[in-house]
């Protein structure tokens, strides 16, 4: 078990309070409403400069409207040219404050990168708090990671391997209680958990060859469930957060997830509030991701 983190309870404590902050306090945050957008990127940059970082702002304009990705990079000292990314989106739907989705999430990518702060690795490590991953943008071409993505591939950057951190913070131990993705053929259905209570680690076929990696980095430092999968893109579920843009561009990225709406019942409804995440778990998922990125890393 990794003693990265302190104490447990230290670590639920700064995890409730980036997601209170995020979906409580602030609430909707969606680039419609750029004084709660705003907000939430000033939140997540001070947290993030907290570790000692330099944050940089990677601007674009998303139907007209100044948005941006926030950065921090701490360079490979061995192999400095090949990056692994972490990221997560901060922005939600007008309708929901975003708990869950994605205020779980940038909570994970804040703590993650205050427990690698300080250490040598021999990759670079790009954390990246990303905008516009939900509709209309998801559709519109002006999605944060799509940005990025194209630039890395513009600058021919050699992406080892990118996280995408989408919804990490609910989960259920009744029977039930998670879903299958309608696309999976009925005779593979009964490999997939039926009780909500692991995290995903979901890939590509091109992606395949992260899964046993960050699982042994993973298993490191949690003793969660762990449920790895990589499944052909015409599995629709699976496209639907910031992977897909790296995907896009012949990048290996892997999504990292409770499933979302295959268990989540507040998913993109006025519901989807701090109280109803799990921070007991939410805390062991951030202890395994983070030995898990340690590994990719070389730190």
């Amino acid at each position: 078990m990794s003693d990265t983190f302190e104490t447990s309870d230290a670590l639920r404590g700064r995890l409730f309070r980036h997601v209170d902050m995020l979906a409580g306090v602030i609430g909707p945050r969606p680039p419609v409403k750029p004084e709660a957008l705003h907000a939430a990127s000033a939140y997540i940059e001070r947290e993030l400069s907290a570790a000692g970082d330099a944050v940089a702002r990677e601007e674009y304009e998303a139907l007209g409207a100044p948005v941006w990705n926030l950065i921090v990079e701490r360079k490979g000292t061995k192999r400095p040219d090949e990056i692994v990314i972490v990221a997560a989106h901060y922005d939600s739907l007008l309708c929901t404050p975003g708990a869950d989705d994605n205020a779980s999430a940038v909570a994970m990518l804040i703590e993650v990168a205050r427990a690698l702060a300080g250490r040598t690795c021999q990759r670079t490590l790009r954390f990246i708090a990303l905008t516009c991953e939900e509709p209309p943008y998801f559709n519109l071409n002006s999605m944060g990671s799509q940005i990025h993505a194209r630039r890395c591939r513009q600058r021919e950057e050699k992406i080892h391997a990118m996280l995408s951190l989408e919804m990490v913070g609910f989960y259920s131990d009744a029977p039930g209680s998670q879903s299958i993705p309608p696309g999976i053929p009925k005779g593979l259905r009964w490999l997939f958990p039926k009780r909500a209570n692991f995290l995903a680690a979901v890939g590509n076929p091109k992606s395949a060859g992260l899964l046993w990696p960050f699982r042994r980095g993973f298993k490191r430092g949690s003793k969660m469930p762990l449920f790895t999968v990589a499944l052909p893109e015409s599995i629709q579920e699976i496209r639907r957060s910031d992977n897909s843009s790296f995907w896009d561009q012949g990048y290996r990225a892997l999504m990292i997830t409770d499933t979302s709406f295959l268990r989540n019942p507040n998913y993109h409804e006025a519901s989807d509030t701090p109280e109803t995440l799990d921070y007991e778990r939410l805390t062991e998922a951030t202890k395994g991701v983070t030995e898990a990125v340690a590994g990719l890393a070389g730190v």
